[in-house]
Formats: C-alpha cells, structure tokens, sequence
C-alpha cells in the first residue's frame, strides 16, 4: 500500500479508511517516506508518516511490514534537515528517529534510501552525463551508519529505491566484502510504459537477489485511461501541473491507448491489466498500489485475482514492441 497522497489529497479519516481495507483484504505491507506527502512542501512534510502513526498505534505491529525512507541529497527540499541531508551519520539519525517518532513505532521493518547520495540521472532526467558527478558519502559509510541501527534493533533490513544496477552491485559487493548489512529491495518505477528494468537491473538484482518493489505501476494514474480525453478535474496532473514531466512524452499517449484496447478485449479494467501486467514479472517482490478514492483502492486490489494468459502477455508485448518505454 503507498501512501503519498496522505496529508495532501487524503485526509486522516481516508487513510484510516483505505489502510483498514486493504489490512482487512490481506494488505500487509505499507510502504511511506519521510518526504511525503507529494508533492514535498514544507507544510505538509511529515504528515503521511503521522498519519501512518496515529493508525499503525491501534494495530497489530509485528503482522506489519512498515518501510520508510530516507531523503538523498537535492537542491530542492531544504526544510528536510536543512541544506546538507545527505546519507551520512547525522543524517541517518535524525531522519530515523523522527520517522520513528512520527510513525509512532519502536522500528522500521524496511528503511530504503529515497534516492542515491551520488549523482544519478532521476525520475525521467537523461542520459547519465559525469559532469554532474559530485562529492558522495562512501558506500561503505553509509552501510556501516546501517548496521549500527540494525543492531540497535532500529531498523531490520536495508532497501535502495531509484537506484541503477552499477549500485545494486555495489552495495552488494560492499556489504558482503566488509560484512555489512546486504540491501534485500528495490523500489523503482516499472509499469506497461516503463520496462527499463528488464534491461540491466533484472540480471543486476537476480544474481544479488534483491527485489524489486514496483511503484507507479499505473504511471501517474495513465494507464487507467483517465487522461485520454483530457485532464479529469481533481486529479494529479490537474491538481499538480507539471509535476508529471516524467510521463508528458512522445508516444505515451499511443501506448496507453493500445493497453486500454487489450484490457477492454479481455473484459478487464485497465487498472486491472496494468497491475496484473507488473505482479506477473519474475522478479517483483510487490506491486505498490495507491489510491485517492475507495473506489480506486477497491479496484487495484481487484488485480490481485487477475492472472494474465500467453495470449494476453503475446499482445502487451506486440505494444510494447511498438512503442518500447515511453516513459523511463
């Protein structure tokens, strides 16, 4: 269950009713960062781990998986620590423990590292240029800051999240050369219109056996076919313009069209095969779903009953062959 949208489309009262559903619908992971909601503000920084809190306090702990993160270095966002939130020492402490606190809970099942300390291409950005490179938090630095909280009994294991495969290895070379804590997860974005992670990343995160923790696996709320005929008011791109660049390429559109065809053939919502799409992937360990609406959270649970045949795999990828990666 990903929760982004608390404190800024959802109210407190939604999300105790959409993570009371999905518990009661066999939900058990649930997954929020110290940034959120989305889009980051200062206002509201903070509220969805409290709003978590205030709810995950009434609740069976220990028949939870609570993962959190941990923001990267960015120009952007100076009210989360200040100017330097790197992955170093100071950092890593007070971004745990305030999550802790406004989680309201003794440890964090899974802590993932928002996005890289170093330099690296995000969220749709180009390709990988050096001259953007910057001084970084060592590696084996940050894993050692870890494995002092995973001691402390803090936080229980490690996760990357936006991260490429040179740094899944990485990390997993670090780890295992100095006995540190491996990273068991991934959380990247992957979906019908963004399948780079077949590419590099699958082969990176087989053979170190992390993995994948899909999020925006319907692209921004595109492939339920919502925005075909416009922008529907209330929702993201009306609400938040511009904050969907990642998704506003060339032969989106097209693509989106051509799924919304084949879910429509199989008497499917496009929800539906979108989620099924993802969940089907060798190498997903969960698909995050988030939703605005109850109608929605009904929905995308739905998908977990769909399984997609040979046929209907053959007819995605025949789109995809067509208009590979619209949105990387």
């Amino acid at each position: 269950m990903g929760t982004m949208t608390y404190g800024q489309q959802n109210t407190i009262d939604d999300a105790r009713e959409q993570l009371d559903y999905a518990i009661s619908q066999g939900v058990n992971f649930i997954d929020t960062a110290e940034m959120y909601p989305v889009p980051g503000r200062a206002e509201t920084q903070g509220k969805t781990e409290e709003y978590i809190g205030e709810w995950l306090v009434k609740q069976q702990r220990d028949q939870l998986i609570v993962a959190t993160k941990i923001a990267g270095p960015t120009s952007r966002m100076s009210w989360i620590r200040g100017e330097n939130h790197r992955i170093d020492r100071p950092n890593i402490e007070q971004a745990l423990e305030d999550s802790l606190k406004r989680l309201r809970t003794d440890y964090i099942d899974l802590y993932q590292i928002h996005w890289p300390d170093r330099y690296v291409p995000l969220f749709g950005a180009p390709d990988y240029d050096p001259k953007h490179e910057r001084d970084t938090v060592p590696i084996a630095e940050q894993l050692e800051v870890f494995a002092d909280f995973i001691k402390a009994g803090k936080i229980r294991y490690l996760g990357l999240s936006n991260e490429t495969p040179w740094g899944v290895c990485e990390f997993s070379h670090v780890a295992k050369h100095l006995g540190l804590p491996k990273v068991v997860s991934i959380q990247n974005a992957y979906s019908l219109v963004n399948r780079i992670f077949d590419i590099h990343l699958a082969e990176a995160c087989r053979f170190n056996q992390v993995g994948l923790l899909a999020y925006s696996p319907l692209a921004f709320g595109l492939l339920t076919g919502k925005y075909l005929n416009g922008i529907p008011e209330k929702s993201r791109l009306a609400l938040f313009q511009g904050f969907g660049g990642r998704y506003e390429k060339f032969n989106l559109t097209e693509a989106v069209k051509e799924y919304v065809n084949i879910a429509h053939k199989h008497n499917l919502t496009p929800a539906q095969l979108a989620l099924a799409f993802v969940r089907s992937r060798w190498f997903v360990t969960s698909t995050i779903i988030g939703a605005t609406t109850m109608e929605q959270l009904k929905e995308n649970l739905s998908a977990a009953e769909v399984t997609l045949d040979q046929d209907i795999l053959a007819e995605i990828n025949a789109v995809h062959a067509r208009y590979p990666n619209p949105t990387p």
